[in-house]
C-alpha cells in the first residue's frame, strides 16, 4: 500500500549539498518519488512510496531534522514522474532569502499558530474582524478558498513582496489577519513579511488547509477543491465538496484543471468534464489554439 509524505521544517542547514547527497541516497535506497528543496534555512519535500518505506524515511530523516511533522495524504510513487532532490536559495521562492530568519525553533518573527479548532473560537470572538489572508497563488484560490478570504493577484510566490509593498493591503493592518496555504509552508514565511510591514494580528493555520480539512472537511469555513502540485492536481475533502471554479469555455462550475493542449503554453486550463471532451476546446487561449 502506498501513500503521499507531505512535510517541511526550517532551521539552519550548514552544508545543504551534503544534505541534498544523503537525502538523494535515501530516496533512491527506499525507492521513492517525489520533489525535496534544501536551502540554508531548512527543507521542504513531497514524496511517495509504499507505507514501509515513508515510515523508514521518517524516522531516518529525524535524525538530523528533529522536530519535523510529517503529514499523511493518499497517493503514492505514481503521483510523480521521477525523484528530483535540489538545493535552492529557498525553499520557497518569495525571493526574501535575505529577510528571512530561522534558527532551531523554526521561523523567526512569524504569525502565531491556530489549530483548526482555534480559527473558528478566533473567529467566533472578534467576527467581520477576522480576515482569512490566502498564501498561495491566484490558480489556486480559483477552485478553493476560506469563505470571504482576501486573495491576492499572484501568479507565483515571489509577487507577494510587491503585492504586499503595494500598499493596496493596508487595511488590513488591524485586522485579525489569519493567513493559510496548503500545508503551512508558505505561511511561515509570508505571515514574518506581513508581521515586518505592520499588519499588527497575523495567524497562520498550523498545517495550512490539509489539517483544516482533516478537522472539519466542507463542513467548516472551507469552500471549493484543494490544488496540489502533483498528478492529482487537486483533492476534496468529502463528497459534500463544492465547484467554486469557472470554466474557461463554458462558465459552468468546476475544479478541473487540465494543461493547455499546446506544449509550448505551459500554462492550466480551469475546463470542465463537457469541454474538456472537445478538443478544440482543451487550450488555454484561442492563440493557443491557431499557432
Amino acid at each position: 500500500m502506498q501513500k503521499i509524505l507531505l512535510y517541511y521544517r526550517f532551521m539552519p542547514v550548514a552544508d545543504p549539498a551534503a544534505v541534498r547527497l544523503w537525502q538523494k541516497t535515501l530516496c533512491e535506497k527506499l525507492n521513492l518519488y517525489g520533489r525535496i528543496l534544501i536551502s540554508r534555512h531548512g527543507i521542504n519535500g513531497t514524496v511517495g512510496g509504499e507505507i514501509v518505506d515513508l515510515k523508514n524515511y521518517i524516522k531516518e530523516t529525524k535524525q538530523y531534522f528533529a522536530g519535523t511533522e510529517f503529514k499523511w495524504s493518499e497517493g503514492g510513487r505514481d503521483n510523480f514522474p521521477k525523484l528530483s532532490v535540489k538545493v535552492r536559495d529557498e525553499i520557497v521562492s518569495f525571493g526574501a532569502g535575505e529577510e528571512l530568519r530561522v534558527d532551531a525553533d523554526g521561523v523567526v518573527g512569524g504569525g502565531q499558530h491556530l489549530r483548526p479548532e482555534q480559527v473558528h473560537e478566533l473567529v467566533a470572538k472578534y467576527g467581520d474582524e477576522v480576515v482569512f489572508f490566502d498564501g498561495r497563488n491566484a490558480y489556486e484560490a480559483a477552485v478553493g478558498k476560506f469563505k470571504n478570504a482576501v486573495v491576492p493577484a499572484t501568479r507565483t510566490s515571489k509577487d507577494f513582496l510587491s503585492e504586499l509593498n503595494s500598499g493596496k493591503y493596508d487595511y488590513l493592518k488591524d485586522k485579525y489577519v489569519v493567513t493559510y496555504c496548503t500545508g503551512g509552508i508558505r505561511c511561515e514565511i509570508l505571515s514574518p513579511l506581513m508581521r515586518n510591514r505592520g499588519f499588527k494580528n497575523v495567524y497562520q493555520i498550523e498545517g495550512g488547509i490539509v489539517k483544516y480539512g482533516e478537522k472539519y472537511g466542507d463542513a467548516g469555513l472551507w469552500e471549493g477543491s484543494l490544488y496540489v502540485f502533483d498528478g492529482r492536481m487537486g483533492v476534496k475533502f468529502s463528497d459534500q465538496a463544492t465547484d467554486i471554479g469557472t470554466c474557461i469555455h463554458c462558465g459552468s462550475k468546476t475544479s478541473n484543471y487540465e494543461n493547455c493542449a499546446r506544449e509550448s503554453c505551459n500554462e492550466l486550463v480551469l475546463i470542465c468534464e463537457d469541454c474538456k471532451r472537445q478538443p478544440t476546446r482543451r487550450y488555454h487561449t484561442a492563440t493557443c489554439r491557431t499557432d
